[in-house]
């Protein structure tokens, strides 16, 4: 069955994001491949047990995946808003618990709230600089 998946990128935090979102969401991390995984590859012992690639099931089968992208190898990395994950809870207890645990340490944005639109709505910013919009069309 096809699938969509998103992938972020992160400068030596992707394991410390990975834990955070897995307590988020209640699920665990499938697969960590580590950069001294590869073959052949010269790194230092810190940037060996950075993660390559690693999977974490969210909402509605949606897979985060995560990486670190270490400097030593001449890899930049670039946060900013260039990613917005939007999560679709089914119900508006559980946005507000997502919006809460998401924003801890991060940096709340607009509050869930009723929007024009007709749904209840919210923003955020992760302690990790991930942006989160959270959309419920539930009225309950």
């Amino acid at each position: 069955m096809a699938s969509v998946s998103t992938y972020l990128n992160f400068r030596n935090k992707s394991e410390a994001a990975l834990n955070f979102y897995a307590s988020v969401f209640g699920t665990e991390i499938q697969g960590i491949m580590r950069h001294g995984d590869v073959p052949g590859a010269e790194l230092s012992d810190d940037d060996k047990n950075l993660v390559m690639n690693a999977a974490l099931p969210i909402l509605g089968g949606h897979m985060l995946m995560t990486s670190d992208i270490p400097q030593s190898m001449g890899m930049e990395l670039t946060t900013g808003n260039n990613v917005q994950i939007t999560l679709h809870p089914d119900t508006r207890a559980e946005a507000d618990r997502l919006y809460a645990a998401l924003s801890e340490e991060g940096r709340p944005g607009t509050p869930m709230q009723e929007m024009f639109w007709g749904d209840y709505y919210g923003e955020l910013v992760d302690k990790f600089g991930i942006h989160w919009l959270i959309n419920c069309s539930s009225k309950v």
